[in-house]
């Protein structure tokens, strides 16, 4: 199937591996021109080389984009931006009365104000051209809220706020807001933490994923952590003109952990 993504420039956040380089490989696939983003001038080269090896048009843009002036600074370098994947993000289990105000202020200004800025710096040349895709990728714990990080979740059920609100904002135009809501997927970071808990106790990646879906994620549909690139295949889709009727939605890519029909 072509999903009508031949020459749209996509920017990815934090794009060098996990979620966010799979969906670049995959809007890659599909002819789409992405911006590669992280905060390394290596990672980011050894990224795009990767993708341009396998054919892909990709180019490079290494900076903090939790910060005002990284984000001035990509939108100078690419002011053309059609498809924004707010993909940059962090988390770190913590107990909430261990969470002191600066770590509240620290993971609302990255998972949170990071793709609001970008989202209002592309917005006016989305309005211009009359088409474009704002995606936030957000988390069943924005939905769920997980006990042993409050402070996470706070900001993936912010970023559906932001993203349902903004949709609202462009009723009528050509242009669509949406959320994708991963459940556990075995990205980089999530992997390199597991494998770290698994070891302390003195198991394989393998027992602790059974272990993990029997004890902490029991109502996951599919018992294991999902791929990066099946989150890209419904990103990608999202961000192709196949979606014009999507907007203003929060879609679960889950494996069934959220516990609804809706």
């Amino acid at each position: 199937m072509d999903l009508g993504l031949k020459g749209k420039l996509a920017l990815v956040t934090g794009s060098t591996a996990g979620i966010g380089y799979a969906t670049c490989e995959s809007l890659a696939r599909e002819g789409a021109r992405v911006i590669v983003n992280g905060r390394t001038k290596e990672t980011v080269e050894a990224a795009v080389a990767k993708l341009k090896a396998a054919g892909g048009d990709a180019a490079a843009f290494a900076g903090d984009l939790t910060t005002a002036s990284a984000a001035a600074d990509v939108v100078r370098r690419f002011p053309d931006v059609e498809i924004l994947v707010n993909n940059l993000g962090i988390f770190e289990p913590q107990p909430f009365e261990e969470i002191p105000d600066e770590e509240w202020i620290r993971f609302f200004q990255v998972n949170v104000l990071s793709g609001i800025r970008l989202a209002r710096a592309y917005l006016a040349g989305m309005k211009k051209r009359n088409w474009g895709r704002i995606i936030f990728i957000s988390s069943e714990s924005g939905v769920q809220i997980p006990s042993e990080m409050i402070h996470y979740g706070m900001t993936k059920t912010a970023q559906l706020a932001v993203s349902r609100g903004l949709a609202e904002a462009v009723a009528g135009t050509g242009i669509t807001v949406n959320s994708v809501l991963p459940g556990p997927t075995k990205s980089r970071g999530v992997s390199d933490f597991v494998e770290a808990l698994a070891k302390k106790e003195g198991k394989t990646f393998a027992e602790f994923e059974k272990e993990f879906f029997l004890k902490v994620r029991p109502t996951s549909l599919i018992k294991r952590f999902a791929t990066p690139e099946e989150v890209a295949s419904l990103i990608t889709y999202v961000a192709s003109p196949l979606s014009s009727a999507t907007t203003g939605a929060a879609l679960r890519v889950d494996g069934g952990v959220v516990k609804s029909a809706f």
